[in-house]
């Protein structure tokens, strides 16, 4: 069966909090080269069948009012995993 995977990060003008928890601890432990850090969530929708262009478009659709707060939220990415 084929997957949905949805990528949705903060905006970029927001403040982080767990990613820079993330890059304070990073930069502790003497891991230099990454200067900072987001954390996003990722969605993985099991699809019952083929992904045609319908399903994308709900899938689209579910990402941008259900699995994101538009407000505080993108959605940077929707791709099919099979």
């Amino acid at each position: 069966m084929p997957t949905i995977v949805v990528d949705v990060m903060p905006k970029a003008e927001l403040l982080d909090p767990q990613g820079k928890a993330v890059a304070g601890a990073l930069a502790r432990i003497g891991e230099s080269a990454f200067s900072a850090v987001r954390i996003g969530k990722r969605f993985e929708l099991t699809v019952d069948g083929e992904v045609d262009d319908t399903v994308l478009a709900q899938a689209r659709t579910i990402a941008d009012e259900v699995l994101s707060n538009s407000v505080i939220e993108d959605v940077v990415g929707i791709e099919v995993v099979e």
